[in-house]
């Protein structure tokens, strides 16, 4: 199995944002949608889930006033496919409809601040895919670079471009200090009043990426945590989400806004402990399919709607967000495509669990499944003895025998077996001759003949190019270029 060996699959995903397919039916209400989408944030990082410092009390009170997802999953272990190296192009086909190309229709105005991570070039432009307005950045903060070779990575808004990091977006690498949550935020707020002014519903897709390395806070907060930097950046962040929120409920319409916060993957332990995060009880972290690289922290939140103080173990993925957006906006899929995500809706304003796995990918290899507290392992891999040696580690301080490997090793003909709620941190696997493996893997089975039987292929979206491309833009990202997990057919 070759660890960068990508297999097309024709899947629509949430990432980058929120890329599925489908029809529309005339909007029944017109609700307000705001998906705020952190970058490396771990399970661990908040107060509601067990950190503690609790260091983010807006955050934890978004969760007492709505439902913490204590059982959330990305579709990646790193924000593939929208993480790719510089000298990649490509981007998001149109064949593809964006979440936002189908509210646009349904009279929704829709912004993405931050990241956008679908390509660089004008035809994968955020503004040719639905969205109405952008500030942010076709890639993450990396940089800075000579400006000749390899110039610095852009910031736009809509189609101008405004600057560059480092250069006219500050970000110092020796104090961590930058003002971008800043302008982020402002962004979030001044679009929030414009769209309530004019009374028009609106899409906000908030992407930041102050929690990616290298990790960055503005100057009243550094310095202001017990985590250091890393949670300095928490902090800002926490105190933008309680800013946010407390002006939807000053403007009146908290309770016709939809919010939901989580991360694109686990805590990225490679940068603990100055610049990553926690993945809380669960093995390893980004770039693995171990609990820690693709459990997710998320919320809901939605006034006289969400009842307060609700947890769920529903299994959920961020591919759910669409289809979930999709029937917050009166919109129903079509009949002519398979669609991965499931409408939460039920979940959260009803209370019902729903049946289905999670399918766990790492590059073009299905490496795991999910099935009700079990786990089944069909390959285990943490990084290379190679990477390790160079002090590469996914997996710092946590070593499992015959698990946190550092060879990619096939356990198809007999699973890895955890039970999740006895052992989260996937250390202690279920004996193969009991009667409880030989359940529990008779099920997972059936679910992954069933998920490989009906899997379409799709085609790649990447090609190489020189990096001076970067002159008008950065990276690029397809979509369903990674395969990705949910219920996927």
């Amino acid at each position: 199995m070759a660890s960068a060996a990508l297999r097309p699959l024709r899947l629509c995903w949430a990432l980058g944002p929120l890329c599925l397919c489908c029809a529309l039916r005339p909007a029944a209400a017109a609700t307000n949608i705001l998906l705020l989408l952190m970058d490396d944030m771990g399970w661990g990082d908040l107060g509601a889930f067990g950190e503690p410092s609790k260091e983010t009390p807006n955050l934890d009170q978004m969760a007492a006033e709505g439902m913490l997802f204590l059982d959330f999953y990305t579709a990646s272990p790193l924000c593939s496919p929208s993480y790719t190296p510089q000298d990649i192009v490509g981007g998001i086909p149109d064949s593809e409809l964006l979440l936002p190309e189908l509210l646009k229709k349904a009279g929704y105005t829709n912004k993405i601040i931050g990241k956008w991570h679908l390509g660089h070039r004008p035809q994968f432009h955020p503004l040719k895919h639905g969205f109405h307005e952008w500030f942010g950045s076709p890639n993450c903060h990396f940089g800075p670079y000579d400006n000749r070779e390899r110039p610095n990575i852009p910031v736009y808004r809509d189609w101008e471009m405004v600057g560059r990091y480092y250069e006219d977006f500050k970000i110092d690498l020796k104090t961590g200090e930058a003002n971008l949550t800043q302008l982020y935020l402002q962004e979030a707020l001044d679009f929030i009043s414009k769209q309530q002014a004019s009374q028009k519903p609106f899409f906000l897709y908030w992407a930041i990426d102050a929690t990616h390395a290298p990790v960055y806070a503005s100057k009243q907060f550094l310095g202001t945590s017990q985590r250091g930097l890393y949670g300095d950046a928490v902090r800002e962040i926490d105190d933008s989400v309680g800013k946010i929120l407390k002006h939807l409920q000053q403007l009146g319409i908290s309770e016709n806004t939809f919010v939901f916060f989580t991360s694109d993957n686990g805590a990225a332990l490679i940068s603990a402990p100055k610049q990553g995060g926690s993945n809380g009880p669960f093995l390893c972290g980004k770039q693995t399919t171990f609990e820690g690289g693709m459990r997710e922290p998320a919320i809901a939140w939605w006034p006289g709607h969400i009842p307060a103080g609700g947890v769920s173990h529903q299994l959920g993925s961020v591919m759910d967000l669409f289809s979930t957006s999709l029937s917050l906006a009166g919109l129903q899929p079509p009949s002519d495509r398979q669609i991965d995500g499931i409408d939460l809706l039920p979940v959260m304003l009803q209370g019902k669990l729903i049946d289905r796995p999670i399918f766990y990918y790492r590059g073009n290899e299905l490496m795991a499944v999910r099935a009700g507290l079990y786990k089944a392992h069909f390959w285990t891999w943490s990084n290379s003895w190679e990477e390790q040696s160079k002090g590469i580690d996914f997996c710092p301080g946590q070593s499992v025998a015959g698990v946190t490997t550092h060879t990619q090793e096939e356990h198809t003909c007999l699973p890895l077996l955890f039970h999740l709620g006895r052992d989260p941190g996937e250390k202690y696997p279920i004996s193969f001759a009991s009667e409880e493996y030989q359940r529990a893997v008779e099920r997972v089975s059936a679910l992954v003949q069933q998920h490989k039987a009906t899997l379409v292929p799709g085609q790649p979206q990447l090609n190489v190019c020189d990096q001076a491309v970067m002159d008008n833009s950065t990276v690029t990202t397809p979509n369903r270029q990674i395969a990705a997990f949910g219920d996927q057919k």
